[in-house]
């Protein structure tokens, strides 16, 4: 029987003027792999080509050879059957995790603001109310995941896109070069706007991922609101620690520009503008405030602060101006922790139980 045939590919001279190397310089950036500078569109072509060798092979009776091999998303998929089988075709849908695109600037004109420093120079301070804000907004458009799109503020649709946006980093990053904009922290440390971090090493753009930490919903801290871009689109949810999968390999970190001594902004859960060393607690708005039936800006304003504390498990949709029981199983919670019992933790805040939730 005769061999499989062999290609080989031979990179033309830049100054040969005959039809086949003049095609060949002209499709070849469309042949490189996305990640190398490629064209999206090439994929497909490369997975027919493969598909192609493939029943060619099979029709003239052999196998595929060890070298031969099917390309999932620019990777390869292998069957693992030893030295003479051939590499299993996977299509997008069956692949497990959540793929990424790498390290690159933004794209395009950001919809607001100025383009930052390119490629993350620079430390742009920022809080974590910001933070979280910058995150809800994708969550709310239910922006699409996709490692090769782009949405209007120039930022990659995969997960370590989603946190260079939350970040407001000045490029996007990819899960290998994240914590350099970060220091890592412990578990008890964690606090909206943080990270956990999953980067793998031996299949980096396919077997990482990263989440947005957005709080505790539990006094125990075994689950935890998770923004993260992931398929079909960005999302909010409660998710047990670290991660559904790979748990014990998520590193926590946090952003070196959130804090450290540089003045916050007010946000969505600071609306006050904390200034360092300045720790303002809100009026006490009044006990008849938090009672059924009643509406008032200050239980939304409770309800965020339970959530950012690490109170907000109850919450099926998050806090709103409405009272209502889950508000006041989160707020007993919230009191229990405290090691309060009996009428000391009803659900129903006094001024002792908001002092202490926004000091």
């Amino acid at each position: 029987m005769e061999a499989a045939p062999v290609f080989e590919e031979f990179i033309p001279e830049s100054d040969c003027d005959c039809p086949g190397c003049i095609h060949w310089r002209r499709t070849a950036p469309h042949s490189l792999p996305l990640r190398l500078g490629g064209h999206p569109a090439a994929r497909g072509a490369r997975r027919a080509l493969v598909l192609a060798a493939a029943a060619g092979s099979v029709l003239g009776g052999q196998a595929l050879p060890a070298a031969a091999s099917a390309e999932v998303g620019g990777h390869l998929a292998d069957t693992g059957a030893g030295p003479g089988a051939g590499r299993a075709m996977v299509t997008a849908d069956e692949e497990p995790g959540t793929p990424q695109g790498a390290k690159s600037p933004l794209h395009g004109r950001p919809a607001t603001g100025a383009p930052g420093p390119p490629g993350g120079a620079a430390v742009r301070a920022t809080t974590r109310a910001a933070i979280i804000d910058r995150a809800e907004k994708w969550v709310a458009a239910k922006v699409p995941y996709s490692m090769d799109a782009y949405w209007s503020d120039g930022y990659r649709q995969d997960c370590s896109g989603f946190v260079s946006m939350a970040w407001d980093l000045g490029g996007n990053e990819w899960t290998g070069s994240l914590d350099r904009h970060a220091v890592r922290i412990a578990k008890e440390q964690l606090q909206p706007g943080d990270i956990l971090l999953f980067h793998n090493p031996a299949d980096p753009e396919k077997g990482s991922h990263v989440t947005l930490f957005g709080g505790w919903t539990d006094d125990s801290h075994t689950h935890y609101v998770a923004y993260e871009q992931a398929r079909p689109h960005a999302r909010k949810q409660s998710t047990p620690y670290a991660y559904w999968t790979n748990a014990n390999r998520y590193l926590a970190y946090r952003y070196k520009g959130v804090g450290g001594g540089t003045p916050g902004g007010p946000g969505v859960d600071d609306p006050y503008g904390t200034r360092p060393g300045e720790v303002p607690v809100p009026a006490y708005p009044g006990r008849d405030v938090f009672r059924p039936g009643r509406s008032h800006p200050a239980i939304e304003r409770l309800g965020r602060q339970l959530v950012k504390k690490g109170f907000g498990r109850h919450y099926a949709r998050g806090p709103g101006p409405a009272w209502s029981e889950s508000d006041r199983r989160n707020v007993e919670a919230f009191q229990r922790a405290q090691g309060w019992r009996g009428a000391a933790a009803d659900g129903h805040p006094g001024p002792e139980t908001w002092r202490r939730l926004f000091r």
